[in-house]
């Protein structure tokens, strides 16, 4: 028997921000990031939606992009002096994994960071308070994920903290908060749910419903993120893609990823390259990593009308390119002396990321500073260790 895990009610269309209005509760903090939920005005109409409600609101305004755990504790230290029985994260995936971690704080003051990072060790939650996630980005699926990803700046790691307590009691999936979003986030964000999708798919659990999500999700970026980042106006093409990452992060809940995110995980914690650009350079050669080992890949190449798995990395690449985004880690201003000197260091601890231990095939340390070197480079990774002309 397996339980299918997502977010306890799911409210999504346009205008869904409404439905803060049903909320029954009395107090609520809401934690948001650098003022983006502000100028649009959705943080105003969250917190009129709540007080409509009878809801007395306090708001955390300032997560950083990665969020450290510090930023978690000073927000536990306000929910402590407030006493909300409600948090919501409103606005990017990094307010949204703060909120959630200032959640476990509040319910638990003396909790140790470091315990948490190994998987499903958060304790029970909803002891105090649940939690609304209200995403602004279309992209990484924290709206339904037991999943928070925390840095620890002393030790420049980021950490993917992993437990189904921290899945969103109610989830607002609203394309219109998403109208502001710039075209870089828009393609950022989009390329992560892709990623998504297809680690989900070939990841080593098997989950129908899983599957079924990561098709789905696969064909709506491809069918509407060109669209969304051309045009940002196009409510439609916002849904879609806001709906796509929904269904991307619905489905890694129950399948998990793979050693992309291990890989991604390391470079935007030392270098703060965004999530989904890093993401979007190590998909295709890790799809040519795994091949070996997962004969999945064809279906979903068959989904956006290709074949193999080369063909399905290719169409990323392309992809890729149409929106505007790097195909190389070195585009981001990284200097080989810096890459070579952190190179074990981020093999090291890619390999012991907790999404490596879901990935198809069980890499080696060194196979992963390989493709660590071809995407720095922006070369193709072939199985037989040779990298070849750039992509």
């Amino acid at each position: 028997m397996s339980k299918l895990f997502i977010a306890g009610e799911v409210f999504h269309g346009a205008g869904s921000l409404e439905e803060l209005k049903n909320v029954k509760g009395k107090k609520a903090v809401l934690v948001t990031g650098g003022g983006s939920m502000k100028k649009s005005g959705t943080l105003d109409k969250a917190i009129a939606y709540l007080n409509e409600a009878g809801i007395e609101t306090k708001t955390y305004e300032g997560v950083e992009e990665d969020p450290s755990s510090e930023t978690c504790f000073k927000g536990a230290e306000l929910m402590k002096d407030f006493q909300p029985d409600w948090i919501v994260g409103i606005g990017g995936c990094s307010a949204i994994d703060a909120a959630k971690m200032m959640w476990v704080f509040y319910e638990y003051p003396d909790a140790d960071f470091d315990a948490m990072i190994k998987p499903f060790s958060v304790p029970v939650l909803r002891q105090k308070a649940k939690f609304v996630a209200i995403p602004s980005t279309s992209g990484t699926g924290t709206e339904t994920t037991g999943l928070a990803v925390i840095t620890d700046r002393e030790k420049g790691v980021k950490y993917p903290i992993v437990s189904y307590e921290l899945t969103p009691d109610i989830a607002i999936i609203d394309g219109e908060i998403c109208a502001s979003m710039p075209a870089h986030v828009t393609s950022n964000t989009g390329l992560d749910a892709l990623t998504h999708s297809v680690e989900a798919y070939v990841s080593n659990i098997d989950n129908n419903f899983a599957d079924a999500l990561s098709k789905g999700g696969l064909k709506i970026v491809f069918d509407n993120l060109k669209e969304a980042v051309k045009n940002p106006d196009n409510i439609t093409a916002r849904q879609n893609m806001h709906d796509a990452s929904f269904m991307g992060g619905l489905a890694f809940n129950n399948a998990w990823l793979g050693i992309v995110h291990s890989l991604s995980h390391q470079v935007g914690a030392l270098f703060g390259v965004p999530h989904g650009a890093c993401n979007a350079i190590f998909l295709p050669n890790v799809i040519r990593f795994n091949e070996k080992e997962s004969s999945r890949f064809p279906d979903l190449a068959k989904v956006i009308g290709k074949e193999t798995a080369e063909d399905l990395a290719q169409a990323i690449e392309t992809l890729r390119s149409e929106v505007n985004n790097q195909s190389a880690i070195k585009e981001f201003g990284i200097s080989r002396e810096d890459w070579d000197k952190n190179l074990d260091f981020m093999a090291n601890n890619a390999f012991l990321d907790p999404c490596t231990g879901f990935n198809p095939r069980k890499p080696t340390v060194e196979e992963l500073k390989e493709i660590y070197n071809a995407c720095y480079e922006g070369l193709v990774y072939t199985e037989s260790k040779v990298l070849d002309a750039a992509l």
